[in-house]
């Protein structure tokens, strides 16, 4: 580049380190087979989709490929681009990338437009975004595939990848305003743009691997949680890793809590108190459901589950579905009946329940193994849920536990401490919590014996 560049290039390549516009500036000419000594800056010299296809088609379909020569075209240089479909200039180029790696949602908005529908400009239909999403999550897989960033999962031994990759194109899409008409307008993909941030991250994620753009200040982002010490030759997880790339970004530790396999009706067998044993004080989980039509449905709960008959949890506890569609569902403040663990009890239910209330929970399992049912109409109480599974008292085919957690620390003292009538028969207390009681003697415990 030289002093002849347009004010609107010269702008762009600004918003790189002094040390990275180097490398913006050089893809053009490896691109183009050619070094930036030999012959760089030859009036002329255009790009061409073909030449796109060697550097990108081990991790893009062809579709994507054309998308992003498309958005390449759409771009204004501030100078006279070459004609239509003759190619594109160097400075189309840099702009292009300047917008995608460090564009604001406004300058991306056209871009997107013109990879959906292949102008900058006119409304793309709802459909046109999807199928763009889709090409744009297979390509985001198959890099972190093919540049191992796995951490563990094994994409051969898990859920269809394929199915997962157009539940999460339809659910970025759904976050789309669009008209009456299913259409939407440059203004509503700057919006979307600017609430979805993940659409983004995933361009910048190909582009930047793609074509090779290695930039210092911006490494590659983690799109998956570590995995350690699955069993995967016996395992068919449920997850896929579309699913769980949409997941993971929603649990309050992210990416940085490895998930451990705890419990799968595939491994251990079909016994409640099984569960009950791999999930209990072992620190946050996320539970995967799928019932005997097909639905796949879960929740995440935010602390261990411990055995009573009083609701647990905290506001981070969440329900999500994952076919036929994919939602998470938080909190609503309406009530605290986030988590719920009971066993071997008389007058209150013995199960595994998240969110609503006793015989109308959110997500049910019964101890009677292999029953449960989400009974959620019009919406769950405690999460804002619909019904999760396909009929409302549903049959289980299979059952995952992930821990993604750290097991809390053994309280100190917490087995030669004395106790309180009320932790004797934890079913009384919450019988009397059930009918509005007041529990004068939760105050009159005596105090722990300080041993230090």
């Amino acid at each position: 580049m030289g002093n002849t560049d347009s004010v609107v290039v010269q702008k762009r390549l600004a918003r790189f380190r002094p040390e990275e516009r180097p490398v913006v500036e050089g893809v053009f000419d490896r691109l183009h087979g050619a070094s930036p000594a030999g012959g760089a800056g030859k009036a002329g010299k255009v790009l061409t989709l073909g030449m796109l296809k060697p550097c990108m088609g081990n991790i893009a379909s062809d579709s994507m490929i054309k998308r992003v020569y498309a958005g390449m075209c759409s771009m204004d240089p501030g100078v006279a681009p070459p004609p239509p479909g003759a190619g594109v200039s160097r400075e189309q180029l840099v702009v292009f990338l300047a917008d995608v790696l460090r564009g604001t949602a406004e300058e991306r908005a056209p871009l997107f437009m013109a990879m959906a529908q292949g102008t900058g400009t006119g409304v793309a239909t709802c459909e046109q975004i999807i199928e763009f999403l889709q090409d744009l999550v297979s390509a985001v897989v198959q890099i972190i595939i093919q540049k191992s960033r796995l951490q563990g999962w094994k994409p051969e031994r898990m859920a269809d990848g394929s199915i997962g990759v157009k539940l999460l194109a339809e659910q970025m899409s759904s976050e789309l305003k669009p008209s009456d008409q299913r259409t939407c307008d440059v203004p509503c993909l700057e919006d979307w743009l600017f609430r979805v941030s993940n659409v983004a991250m995933y361009m910048d994620l190909l582009i930047g691997e793609g074509l090779n753009v290695g930039l210092t200040s911006r490494p590659p982002p983690t799109l998956l949680p570590p995995c350690w010490e699955t069993p995967w030759e016996k395992l068919r997880c449920l997850l896929d890793l579309p699913v769980l790339m949409f997941l993971t970004p929603q649990l309050p530790d992210g990416y940085n809590i490895p998930w451990k396999l705890l419990f799968s009706t595939q491994l251990h067998g079909e016994s409640f108190t099984k569960i009950v044993g791999s999930c209990k004080g072992r620190g946050p989980t996320v539970l995967l459901i799928k019932d005997t039509k097909g639905h796949i449905f879960g929740g995440f709960a935010s602390h261990g589950w411990e055995v009573k008959p009083q609701f647990q949890g905290d506001s981070r506890c969440f329900l999500f579905s994952v076919f036929p569609c994919l939602r998470v569902y938080t909190c609503t403040g309406y009530n605290q009946h986030y988590m719920y663990l009971n066993q071997g009890q008389q007058t209150m239910p013995n199960g595994l329940g998240m969110g609503g209330q006793h015989g109308y929970f959110g997500l049910w399992l019964d101890s009677d193994f292999g029953r449960g049912h989400s009974r959620a109409r019009p919406r769950c109480t405690t999460y804002g849920s619909p019904q999760l599974s396909a009929e409302e008292d549903f049959t289980l085919d299979s059952l995952e536990v992930w821990g993604v957690g750290k097991p809390p620390e053994e309280e100190e003292g917490a087995t030669g401490g004395k106790r309180s009538i009320l932790d004797a028969d934890p079913e009384v207390q919450a019988m009397m919590e059930m009918a509005g009681k007041t529990l004068h003697s939760q105050g009159l415990r005596e105090p722990e014996e300080n041993n230090g």
